[in-house]
């Protein structure tokens, strides 16, 4: 005689870890408080925020890309080791490692290169501007405008743009419509073989400063939305 109910006999027992998170809707999984590291990559001429979520009590492991969980393990007993995703067909690890005191260190490889070793390959590779449209909304609007050196690929908040150049004296100029602002990308020759091309991007007539990648990809948050 069993003292268990129909419906709780031990051949309905469910055999799956209990404790994994398939049952919560994906916008409710996602916790900025669980994160213990992020990055911020362009790939493809996109960018892409990568966050990691790390839990050493719970064994649980999740990575996020831009907002967007891409990979969970449950109940890692293991709490170092790597993780291997793509991002655009582009192969991805991090790597947990052991630190000092109990602590974790957590590196983040892109196409093989460490993510400095990445972040110096994408300065060379593009040019990046920010530029925030003011409007008597309450909101306003924020462009991320990048170009790809090697293509004159030209992306706008991750949008690959299909303008056409006019040539003029010196260079080339390339103008865009975004809502009531014209911009205009400038290539201009610098005159000596080292500095090459110079492009310099015109909102409404007005210079926009150049950001520094390095420096945009050490604060995801500020240039990305939380989805």
């Amino acid at each position: 005689m069993s003292f268990l109910s129909p419906t709780l006999r031990l051949e309905n027992l469910s055999t799956e870890p209990i404790m994994t998170q398939d049952h919560i809707p994906e916008d409710q999984r996602y916790n900025k408080q669980n994160i213990v590291a992020q990055w911020c990559v362009p790939i493809n001429g996109k960018m892409y925020r990568i966050e990691l979520e790390h839990g050493t009590t719970s064994g649980r492991r999740m990575i996020w890309v831009n907002g967007r969980e891409v990979l969970r393990r449950d109940w890692m007993f293991k709490l170092v080791g790597e993780d291997t995703f793509h991002i655009d067909q582009i192969r991805c690890i991090i790597r947990v490692d052991p630190a000092p005191g109990f602590k974790y260190e957590y590196s983040l490889y892109i196409d093989g290169k460490s993510h400095d070793q990445y972040t110096e390959e994408m300065t060379r590779q593009y040019r990046l501007w920010l530029y925030t449209q003011d409007s008597a909304a309450e909101t306003s609007q924020e462009y991320r405008i990048m170009l790809k050196l090697d293509t004159l690929s030209l992306y706008v908040n991750d949008e690959l743009r299909t303008e056409e150049s006019a040539f003029v004296h010196g260079g080339t100029d390339t103008k865009f419509l975004l809502q009531d602002t014209e911009f205009v990308l400038q290539a201009r020759s610098s005159g000596n073989k080292h500095d090459g091309i110079v492009h310099t991007l015109l909102a409404n007539g007005v210079a926009v400063p150049e950001a520094k990648i390095q420096e945009i990809m050490q604060e995801p948050v500020s240039i990305l939305q939380a989805n």
